[in-house]
This record gives structure tokens, sequence and C-alpha cells, in this order.
């Protein structure tokens, strides 16, 4: 017997969400399918807070920093991303979420979920044309960035633990490496 799972487009998961539905379910929709979010723990929302926060005063009016709030993209997938760097479009948030032409670029803070960050959304940003995308990776307090898509893949990984990083849309900043992941309690 052949078992095929029912996969949701994001009209339908929409209409689900606008009928409450999925209210006390922290979800995620990834090629169709529903994806529980496991719980947040302590270093993932302070590491999450003090990225977020230093986005914000490196990058001022030029970008708006989203955490933990969805993104459309073409591939039946709204992901939630720890941070989302998107074109600061004011009101036009109140008709959808961002979609990839919206978004500079995205930021998992991951632990638990370093496997699912790494592969499958990783594969999902980059077919949607995200042109740039960071994981934290909290098990080793390192940065891994990927970028240069070719064919709907990332043909860059750059892995990082000090230093500076240079975000792809804005040469003109410098994001300090230790302000994102941190320094591992020893």
């Amino acid at each position: 017997m052949t078992v095929t799972t029912y996969k949701w487009t994001i009209e339908r998961y929409h209409r689900a969400i606008s009928a409450g539905i999925f209210d006390d379910q922290p979800i995620e929709l990834l090629r169709g399918d529903l994806i529980i979010m496991p719980p947040e723990r302590e270093p993932h929302a302070y590491y999450n807070t003090e990225a977020a926060d230093y986005l914000r005063t490196l990058l001022g009016e030029r970008a708006k920093i989203r955490d933990a709030k969805p993104i459309t993209l073409p591939n039946d997938s709204e992901p939630v991303p720890d941070v989302a760097i998107v074109k600061p479009l004011g009101e036009v948030y109140l008709e959808h979420h961002p979609y990839p032409e919206d978004i500079f670029w995205i930021i998992e803070f991951s632990k638990s979920t370093l496997s699912k960050d790494l592969g499958e959304k990783k594969d999902i940003y980059a077919e949607a044309g995200i042109a740039e995308y960071w994981v934290i990776n909290l098990k080793n307090f390192q940065l891994q960035v990927f970028r240069d898509l070719k064919n709907g893949q990332y043909t860059t990984e750059l892995t990082l633990t000090t230093g500076t990083i240079v975000p792809l849309v804005f040469p003109d900043v410098s994001v300090q490496v230790h302000r994102l992941i941190g320094f591992p309690k020893i």
C-alpha cells in the first residue's frame, strides 16, 4: 500500500489560519507539509534577540528586521525564520508576508534543528531565490554562510567563528561574527 500525504498550498494554509485551525500550534509550512516548531530554549531566544537588535543598529532604516515572522515562498512554503532582513515596505506587509524579492537575507539560530536548517530549509531558501542564508550553529558556535545561487542551489559556503562578514546587499556594512554567535560558556 502506498501512503500519500495531504499537501497544503499557501492558499489553503492561509484559509486554515483564518479559520483558527492552528491557533495554539507553532507551525510552519515547508513544501506543502505542516511542520510543528519545537519550543524555543533560552540560548536560542537570547542570541536571536541580541543579533536582531545588533542588526537594527547596523542597518537602521535601510532594512526591516523581522524576528520569528513568516515569509511566503513560491514552493508551497511559508517558513518562520528566526530573523529575516527585508525591504522596509511598510504597510505592504499588511497585505502579505515578504516574498523572495523582498528579502535581503535570512538567519536561523540552530541547535536541535541543525540538520533541518542545513538541509531542507537551506534547499527551500535556495530554490526560492533567497540570495543569502546564514545559520548560527549554536552547537559549535560558528556562523555558516550560504551564497552564490546557481540553478536553485547555493554554491558557496563559508564557516566563520571570528572576524567580520559583509552582507551581499550591503557592501558597506561589516557584521562582527562574535556579535551573532556569542561566546561559548566554558
